[in-house]
């Protein structure tokens, strides 16, 4: 029996493009232009390194420039090739339409083991890519705006940031060229959390529609719910954490690279990250059921599954095992389109990743409208909105002391009243809002289409329609 043959990333997000695509009354010049990938840059550099010369390949891809900047993240991975991040590029073109960041899609990608390296090493070759993107603009405020994806963070951010100052002395919006960075160096509260907390609103966004609950065979709310979590990097900590600590989820199951954690009333999501980050894995963390094959974990029993590290974990091998009604993906493309083929006829719900994992380029959205403002959100208005609210609780004590005190506020009410809204409430509060109105529209056309049957189909109509708009309005 012939085994039958998986597409890769690239030809899953190809695959379904043409899916939707198929469903659109769009002319073919313009399909064609919205699918294709408009330049890749291929940069091969030196550094010296250890007593030598070490050469580097890295790519920066531009998907579509409907908008400019174009917007998406480094990543830093043994693994990157320009197939990859072609369609992590494509990916970040619809996602951005989706949730209506102004930004066209980007991508780039260094071959590169960051563990392998000391930390003066990897500055030494961040800044030298940093260098070899900026000086042909593939790093600008208003052409290209890199983030942290797998492998980088705040740490490599800041360097890319200093890196572009220094060679754009007299670019006084210099800081926007980048987004990811550490606050004290022109970043936004909230950015860590933003992807996970992203799947957190998307889940309370889904769960409050009972008739899209319903069609993954579940009820309720997020509360008591089982959900197993592939991948405790930032994002599948985040996630987990918020559902688990806010909305009363139980975490089953944690997937780690070196095997996987069950236990059946729930998991404490902070005790793993703190025994992964001191032990350097899960391994012999005390208080749950070890298992060698982490990727077992995908088939066990659950309500929600949140793959939240790789591309392809849920696949042509596995999918037909994958028991869990509802799959959010926090990860780019961790279901592949033969996956998705299988689990759509089982019946499964799937959030898919151009919608799940939004979170990040939102608030980087944020970050850059931040830095081009030169002024903290909140800064203006906060203490203003506390002296509003200050009047409304001094007349009803007024009120209440007329009255024989006979009725009082209670304090608890009063704290969170008397509060004003400071730069980390402002980003949660307008990341909950893009979920909020993001998840609507793919909802309006699942459920108005009868030829639309699932949530990702229903994501590239929406994001394919934004982007063919955008196209037509600049007159092509």
């Amino acid at each position: 029996m012939s085994i039958p043959q998986e597409p890769s990333f690239r030809e899953s997000v190809d695959l379904m493009f043409n899916r939707a695509v198929a469903l659109m009354d769009l002319p073919p010049g313009l399909e064609e232009k919205i699918r294709v990938c408009n330049a890749t840059y291929t940069v091969r550099f030196g550094v010296r390194l250890r007593g030598e010369i070490q050469t580097f390949t890295g790519y920066r891809s531009v998907h579509s420039e409907h908008m400019e900047p174009v917007k998406g993240g480094i990543r830093y991975a043994i693994n990157v090739h320009q197939d990859e991040v072609e369609a992590l590029a494509a990916l970040m073109t619809y996602k951005c339409a989706l949730v209506e960041a102004p930004f066209g899609g980007s991508k780039g990608g260094l071959c590169i083991d960051p563990r392998k390296y000391e930390e003066h090493e990897l500055e030494l070759i961040t800044r030298r890519f940093a260098y070899e993107l900026a000086k042909r603009d593939l790093i600008n405020p208003s052409q290209n705006v890199p983030a942290p994806d797998m492998g980088t963070g705040e740490r490599e951010m800041a360097w890319i940031a200093d890196q572009y100052q220094r060679m754009n002395t007299t670019d006084i919006n210099g800081r926007a060229c980048v987004t990811g960075k550490p606050l004290n160096a022109g970043g936004i509260a909230g950015r860590v959390e933003a992807t996970g907390r992203g799947v957190q609103y998307a889940l309370r966004e889904f769960f409050r529609h009972p008739a899209d609950v319903a069609k993954a065979g579940l009820e309720g709310k997020l509360k008591g719910k089982r959900v197993i979590v592939q991948g405790l990097g930032n994002v599948g900590y985040h996630a987990a954490k918020f559902l688990s600590q806010e909305d009363g989820s139980r975490i089953t199951g944690i997937i780690e690279r070196d095997g996987a954690l069950y236990h059946a009333e729930g998991l404490d999501v902070e005790a793993v990250r703190n025994w992964i980050v001191k032990h350097g894995g899960i391994a012999g963390y005390p208080d749950a059921q070890l298992m060698e094959d982490g990727a077992a974990l995908l088939e066990q029993e659950c309500d929600i599954l949140i793959p939240a590290a790789l591309e392809g974990v849920i696949n042509l091998t596995n999918a037909d095992r994958v028991k869990a009604p509802l799959i959010i993906e926090a990860a780019n493309g961790p279901v592949t389109a033969g996956a998705d083929e299988i689990l759509r006829n089982k019946g499964t719900v799937i959030i898919p990743d151009m919608y799940a994992n939004a979170g990040g380029v939102t608030v980087s959205y944020f970050e850059w409208v931040k830095n081009l403002s030169h002024i903290r959100f909140g800064r203006m208005q906060r203490r203003q909105e506390e002296a509003r609210h200050q009047l409304v609780v001094d007349e009803l004590e007024n009120l209440s002391d007329s009255m024989g005190k006979t009725w009082s506020l209670d304090a608890g009410f009063k704290e969170k009243y008397l509060r004003g809204a400071d730069e980390l409430e402002l980003v949660r509060s307008g990341l909950d809002d893009t979920m909020r109105i993001a998840y609507q529209s793919m909802r309006e056309v699942w459920h108005s289409r009868d030829d639309v049957t699932d949530l990702r189909t229903a994501a590239y109509l929406v994001s394919i329609e934004k982007v063919a708009a955008s196209y037509r309005a600049k007159g092509l």
